[in-house]
């Protein structure tokens, strides 16, 4: 009896550690959501009364429990030990990255999959004083089709603004 326990724990250690090498950099085997699927909106009583910044919002409306400045999510998501990817799946959010324009980097959360190379996104203060904007026509003009390099609508002017480089996005865990 003690050796066949000594041979389960043995297994069950090396399984374990075999599972912290695995890479988080990685989509999760999460089924494509069907063409259409769109995020649920937030109910508006949720929000806090004015102007609101680009993390909380994310952060209540993914369920991505990660805190600070925009552009350090994409490291923390890791540490977190949330999956990332190159991919848009609904509910994750896309990390922009820090530059001379976006000093804190910005967060969208991913509302629907248009296509391989344009999402609809949901987010707050992006070049509109704290706002909530839903449905957000962002694309991916990377060269390797990677979602590093994004477009984002602007509203005002009818077209796609400057260009802005990305991470990429993290995934919300699976629901149990």
């Amino acid at each position: 009896m003690k050796a066949f326990l000594c041979k389960a724990v043995s297994a069950t250690l090396v399984l374990g550690l075999a599972a912290c090498a695995e890479p988080r950099n990685r989509e999760p085997a999460i089924a494509t959501p069907p063409p259409g699927e769109q995020l649920a909106l937030l109910d508006s009583t949720l929000l806090p009364k004015g102007p609101m910044q680009c993390v909380p919002y994310a952060r209540l409306a993914s369920g991505i429990a990660i805190r600070g400045d925009a552009w350090t999510w994409w490291g923390q998501a890791d540490e977190a030990a949330y999956l990332r990817g190159q991919r848009p799946q609904v509910g994750a959010v896309l990390v922009f990255k820090r530059t001379n324009r976006l000093h804190r980097g910005h967060v969208a959360v991913v509302a629907r999959i248009v296509d391989h190379r344009e999402i609809l996104v949901t987010h707050a203060n992006w070049a509109n004083r704290g706002k909530v904007v839903h449905n957000v026509r962002v694309i991916d003009e990377s060269p390797g089709n990677d979602w590093t390099e994004v477009k984002v609508w602007n509203e005002g002017t009818g077209k796609f603004g400057r260009s802005y480089p990305a991470y990429g996005f993290i995934y919300r865990p699976p629901a149990t």
